[in-house]
């Protein structure tokens, strides 16, 4: 009998791992290109001028609130010292007003005192004008002024005409006679003084 020699087909060649079995096909997919270097530090420049921005704006906000808030106090505060220094002021006019009355007297006292003193009354009349200063002084200190505008034209923001008569060698609308100082607090009149004019 002839040896027939079997044919065989070629076989492909495929790697066996350690244990035997294939690997699996690696899939159709296109492969990411890494990116370079320059296009990754300009994401990171892009993040960062991103987040500068956004605490920029937030600096901002902060600093127009406290911008606000500060002009709000400020206004606050010129507010309260103006309100205080009226409502000093008219509590000082108040005590004044009362005041003045006792101060008027106190003078109109001393001038008949003085007018009829005898030796064995010079110093009461003293201890009196002394007493009467102080109080003058006090008030002098704490802004308050008396003013007497004997000479002076009239001026009924400041003058109180009780009568108005010629006077020799007084020209009309001069004041020539003060019947009752006037007072003055911070330059506003608290009492007109009171005065005879030359008509």
């Amino acid at each position: 009998m002839a040896d027939q020699q079997e044919t065989r087909q070629p076989q492909p060649d495929v790697a066996v791992d350690g244990a035997g079995s294939q690997p699996a096909p690696a899939p159709d997919t296109p492969v990411e290109q890494p990116e370079t270097a320059e296009e990754r530090a300009a994401e990171r420049v892009e993040e960062d001028l991103g987040e500068l921005r956004m605490r920029a704006a937030q600096r901002d906000e902060y600093l127009a609130l406290a911008q606000r808030t500060q002009a709000d106090f400020e206004n606050y505060r010129k507010r309260m010292a103006r309100e205080a220094a009226t409502a000093r002021e008219r509590g000082m006019r108040q005590v004044v007003e009362e005041l003045l009355p006792a101060l008027d007297n106190f003078e109109r006292a001393l001038a008949a005192a003085e007018a009829e003193e005898g030796d064995e009354d010079h110093h009461l009349t003293q201890g009196i004008r002394l007493v009467q200063q102080d109080l003058v002084a006090a008030l002098g200190r704490v802004g308050i002024e008396s003013f007497s505008p004997k000479g002076e034209n009239f001026d009924p923001n400041q003058h109180e005409a009780i009568s108005q008569q010629p006077v020799e060698g007084a020209q009309p609308g001069t004041v020539v006679d003060v019947y009752q100082q006037g007072y003055r607090l911070a330059g506003n009149v608290i009492r007109p003084a009171r005065v005879v004019v030359a008509a």
